[in-house]
């Protein structure tokens, strides 16, 4: 038996090396699930519905009455009434207290009355003409021009009741100008002016969603105040009346929500969020009522697909929550810590529906870091890839036939469908999953980049349909996929991460290379030791990723001796590219005329290759964020000399997993971050965690 299992990972390795070195196939065009399958979640999905519902949530930007504001939020009712008519009866809206008050605009209009008269903004017309924080005002006074408001432009100028025009933002120039005796601002800062000319960026003068320190700003687009900035700069004498009436109510943060139950109540879920608000005077269509409304609409695929018997209802639970960024994020995920111990994988949709050639923009899949090593990025590259290659011309596969398999809304783009496979970003609610606390690996899609983004012209004429569609296909066939994994999908999924491992190394071995080669004879032993440990380190995350399957199925004996086969493959393969490295670092160092490098550890690198970190119970006993208390006050100095030499410190906590020395802790951060770690803050930091009881230091 033993020699059978031998020569079974013998042959494996053989036919992958082989695999690596053959001709690549070009055309991807398979699914982790079967073909009828997938046909049925094309069909259903509707990118018409997911832009409708954009539409009916922000086909403008509105003011909220103070009614709204203590009831129910008006796009949170929306989504679970339409949850509710799709049959999902566990949809809900769950409150959570909010300890700050809402910002809130009534009424805000700037007139000019002298030298003529003639309305320059007003909050009716577009509500991000008024900054928020902007307090009540109604005040006479002479706009001055104070070009970028940088104190050089305003230091001998007299603002004593005036309002100043700038072309920077109000929050960069309101508080000086105010100092020396200015009443307000108003603003011609675009962040595209040479895009779009009418944008207005969405801004606050003392901080979102905040009662202003003082004074009041008004926003102008470039295209109309440059005739304001041109009379200004020409000396003329220009009087305004601005009238602002503002302010503050309570509101809690509201959480619509809902599940599709598995038929194994124990078997854990996936959980999919988008921001359904990002502030509340601001309503972006594609940031985030896009995500939002591809929520509404793969909850409602799935539970018609399950319901008729279309797919097979899978074990696992499927969730959605709609949030408040970050503020609506952090308390579900702590008023539900039973749940996220359950939770396999958390996937974030942030700005998914651009009309993406409008905006030079790719759909984009943001993967998790090095710390939280996890399958779903492979399943989602997928469904990425086979969306990206069956929706483009190909000469090969179709001539002049057009897409091979066309996931286009009838009144959508028919164009090809651009995406990327990207490192992990944060800056949006998967990061709470991620957190050192949470411990739930979270991923984002987003279309990116955006000419719109957080401005005035983030509307549903900038969407797509097809982009809808293609993106709820991409969603619902990945959460499917990972909801109703049974051993065979699970074995599946081991090859999809191992033949996407494979081309991972392969980069990895690409960029070694070329680092290597700018190599001088001082230089060539510490770059090639660099670049051996970046493939050393890529290697650690793809057994670690390999690994995560086996929670498909965690007492399936054949289904470990299958990965650890795997694990097998990959290290034999790694092992071949740091063959390669060596060949070029040998022929480099006959060119430069030094000898050949023999890798060395210094005392200090010794010392960390014994020093394994483990976090301790502490760290997750009181969910997102609760360790952070347990840290110790540190002086300035101590602080300097240990964040300045670590390029991610929450990277490096959630190492902290008792499978890495500090070395190879080092090399994890160095291989994800432009910025090298320094191994003695590595290790000074480590301390700090021990200190603070959140890991304990094993040898």
């Amino acid at each position: 038996m033993k020699k059978t299992k031998i020569l079974l990972v013998s042959t494996l390795i053989w036919l992958a090396v082989a695999g690596v070195k053959a001709q690549p196939i070009p055309h991807a065009q398979w699914t982790l699930i079967n073909r009828d399958q997938m046909d049925e979640i094309i069909g259903e999905a509707s990118g018409e519905t997911a832009y409708n519902h954009c539409i009916e949530m922000a086909g403008y930007n509105r003011d909220r009455l103070s009614n709204e504001y203590a009831t129910t939020l008006k796009e949170g009712a929306y989504v679970v009434s339409m949850l509710k008519q799709y049959g999902i009866e566990s949809a809900k809206i769950e409150r959570f207290p909010n300890s700050r008050k809402q910002w809130d605009g009534i009424r805000a209009e700037l007139w000019e009355i002298s030298p003529g008269k003639k309305k320059l903004a007003d909050y009716d017309d577009l509500r991000a003409m008024l900054a928020s924080g902007s307090q009540s005002a109604d005040v006479e006074a002479d706009l001055v021009w104070v070009g970028d408001g940088s104190s050089k432009e305003m230091k001998d100028l007299d603002l004593k009741g005036k309002i100043v025009f700038t072309t920077s933002t109000p929050s960069r120039v309101l508080r000086a100008a105010m100092a020396k005796g200015a009443v307000g601002a108003v603003s011609m800062y675009n962040p595209r002016p040479m895009i779009d000319p009418i944008q207005i960026p969405w801004q606050g003068i003392s901080g979102r969603g905040a009662q202003g320190a003082g004074g009041f700003a008004f926003f102008m687009p470039p295209r109309e105040g440059q005739y304001i900035r041109d009379r200004l700069v020409r000396g003329e004498t220009i009087r305004v009346h601005a009238v602002v009436e503002t302010t503050t109510e309570n509101l809690d943060l509201q959480v619509p929500t809902c599940v599709l139950p598995g038929t194994d109540p124990n078997a854990g879920e996936i959980i999919f969020s988008a921001h359904i608000f990002e502030g509340y005077t601001k309503q972006g269509a594609n940031d985030n009522i896009s995500g939002s409304a591809s929520l509404l609409e793969m909850a409602r695929m799935l539970k018609t697909m399950f319901d008729e018997g279309r797919l097979p209802r899978p074990a696992r639970s499927i969730r959605f929550i709609w949030v408040p960024e970050f503020s609506g994020t952090i308390p579900w995920v702590q008023a539900h810590k039973d749940l996220m111990e359950k939770t396999l994988c958390n996937i974030n949709l942030d700005m998914v529906g651009l009309w993406l050639s409008k905006s030079d923009s790719y759909f984009n899949l943001e993967r998790t870091t090095f710390s939280n090593p996890h399958y779903v990025n492979d399943v989602l590259e997928n469904y990425f890839r086979y969306v990206g290659e069956t929706n483009r011309q190909s000469l090969v596969l179709s001539g002049r036939g057009g897409f091979t398999n066309r996931i286009v809304a009838p009144s959508g783009s028919d164009e090809p469908f651009t995406y990327a496979i990207e490192r992990h970003y944060g800056s949006s609610d998967h990061e709470v999953f991620n957190d050192w606390g949470v411990g739930v690996p979270g991923v984002m899609l987003i279309t990116w980049p955006d000419h719109y983004y957080h401005t005035s012209e983030d509307r549903p004429n900038k969407l797509d349909p097809t982009q809808f569609k293609r993106c709820c296909v991409i969603g619902a066939a990945s959460a499917y996929t990972i909801a109703s994994a049974d051993d065979a999908m699970a074995k599946k999924i081991t090859g999809e991460v191992f033949a996407n491992a494979n081309h991972r190394l392969e980069i990895q071995l690409a960029s070694a290379q070329d680092m290597l080669s700018h190599a001088t004879a001082e230089t060539l032993a510490p770059l090639y030791k660099k670049t051996k440990n970046l493939i050393e380190a890529t290697l650690l995350n793809e057994v670690e990723t390999l690994e995560t399957v086996l929670e498909l199925d965690p007492g399936n004996k054949q289904l470990r001796d299958y990965v650890k086969g795997y694990v097998i493959l990959i290290r034999h393969i790694a092992g071949e590219h740091q063959d390669a490295l060596a060949l070029e670092m040998n022929d480099l160092a006959a060119e430069l005329g030094v000898k050949p490098v023999k890798i060395k550890l210094t005392p200090q690198e010794k010392r960390a290759m014994t020093i394994i970190p483990v976090e301790t119970p502490l760290v997750k006993n009181e969910g997102y964020g609760g360790y952070r208390k347990h840290m110790p006050k540190l002086s300035r100095e101590e602080m300097r000399s240990i964040y300045r030499g670590i390029s991610n410190t929450g990277e490096l906590q959630r190492l902290c997993n008792g499978k890495h020395n500090a070395l190879q802790i080092k090399w994890l951060l160095d291989t994800q971050y432009t910025k090298e770690s320094d191994i003695e803050a590595i290790i000074n930091y480590l301390k700090v965690l021990e200190k603070a009881g959140l890991v304990t230091l094993k040898k």
